[in-house]
């Protein structure tokens, strides 16, 4: 016979089992990509999704290069226009947080706070959305690439994956597309030039900077000649 109590039983099995699959399954893939480059990231498979609904030629531009093959100059920028934390926290940085809470208080664009490796949490593992269960699963990747990848690898996920144009992914064809050299060969107005439409690539691009753009590439320079030397 079945009662209440059978099945309240077996839902929490149920529930222990989904939780236990759940931890098991995303730090096996986290360890996994820590070695192994993620073959798609969700936000490249919604684009693609995208294009097809509208009739569009499917664009995936993407090639994937060792962080030692990717120019100092563009490490710097991205730190400089992202994180100027980045090899200071550990994951997450309150004083920036607690900043753009200060300013958005007063602002209509509200500003954020997100760092390198929350991105790169996003871009590998999320969908890009709002809602609180969407930046929980963020938090709780950023800890996990943060425990199991280190700064290094990180920083050669988030260039190599994060959206630089219409269809370009990566800094590698970036590079090629807007520069017509290899990321390796970029030098320090072009890597802040990338870092500073990073926001919206889609938007803004590298070959026809606007005025607001050109003045971010300036401002990022200057915090790169007075940061210090990212190294790893």
């Amino acid at each position: 016979m079945i009662t209440a109590k059978s099945v309240t039983r077996k839902l929490f099995r149920l529930i222990r089992f989904a939780v236990f699959f759940f931890f098991f399954s995303t730090v096996l893939v986290t360890i996994i990509y820590r070695f192994v480059r993620p073959p798609v990231t969700p936000l490249q498979l919604i684009r693609v999704a995208e294009q097809i609904a509208e009739g569009e030629k499917v664009k995936m531009n993407r090639d994937w290069v060792k962080l030692r093959d990717i120019s100092p100059h563009m490490v710097q920028a991205v730190v400089a226009a992202e994180d100027n934390n980045f090899m200071k926290h550990h994951g997450f940085d309150l004083e920036a947080i607690k900043k753009a809470r200060e300013l958005n208080k007063k602002r209509k664009n509200k500003l954020g706070a997100s760092t390198i490796s929350q991105q790169t949490a996003k871009n590998v593992f999320l969908w890009p959305d709002r809602t609180w269960l969407r930046k929980g699963l963020e938090v709780y990747f950023t800890g996990l690439i943060e425990i199991f990848w280190g700064k290094r690898r990180i920083m050669e996920v988030y260039l190599n994956v994060i959206e630089m144009g219409d269809g370009i992914y990566g800094v590698e064809k970036a590079a090629g597309k807007y520069y017509r050299k290899p990321a390796s060969d970029l030098n320090r107005a072009e890597a802040a030039m990338i870092a500073a439409v990073l926001p919206n690539p889609r938007r803004w691009s590298p070959a026809s900077p606007t005025a607001y753009i050109q003045r971010k590439q300036q401002r990022i320079m200057r915090v790169m000649n007075q940061m210090e030397k990212v190294k790893f």
